[in-house]
């Protein structure tokens, strides 16, 4: 997909429920794996959103319960976010007003690359490699918004341009 959807405002995007589809690679195996479930984006006490996901992963054949949450905060200027673990430590930070973006999160001696892609207001992915002597993987992740039956979707204004955790 070539063309991305600016987002003014990160967190009324990301608010509401999403499909998620994730494919895991080892890069040095060449070990796969898919994660399917579903991420719910919930008010936080204090402002922000709550990110809880959960579903089934299958690494190599194999099936298991997975879940994480994270926060979503107000980020340092309008319309970002500054995304932490569920315990409070930072993770990364998120503008989307681009409807693209790059950011870094070093983990002990990894380093996990993210870029995030809005295509829609219903569709966003996000692409994590993560490289160092521990891990080489490839991490990407497909939303879709779950449409509730008499619920109006956030609006995504057009104005303005363009995890995985260890």
């Amino acid at each position: 997909m070539g063309e991305f959807r600016p987002v003014p405002d990160v967190l009324g995007y990301l608010s509401g429920s999403w499909q998620v589809t994730r494919a895991v690679r080892d890069l040095t195996s060449g070990a796969q794996g898919e994660f399917s479930g579903s991420t719910v984006f919930g008010p936080l006490d204090g402002g922000g959103l709550l990110h809880r996901e959960a579903g089934i992963f299958v690494w190599q054949g194999v099936p298991r319960p997975a879940e994480r949450t994270l926060r979503f905060l107000p980020g340092p200027t309008p319309g970002t976010a500054d995304v932490r673990f569920a315990d409070g430590r930072p993770f990364h930070d998120l503008d989307l007003t681009s409807g693209h973006w790059r950011t870094d999160h070093p983990c002990v001696a990894d380093l996990y690359r993210g870029e995030f892609e809005v295509y829609d207001e219903d569709h966003w992915r996000t692409t994590w490699r993560v490289g160092g002597p521990a891990k080489e993987q490839l991490l990407v992740t497909d939303y879709a918004r779950v449409a509730v039956a008499g619920a109006a979707l956030p609006a995504v204004r057009t104005a303005g341009h363009t995890g995985e955790p260890a």
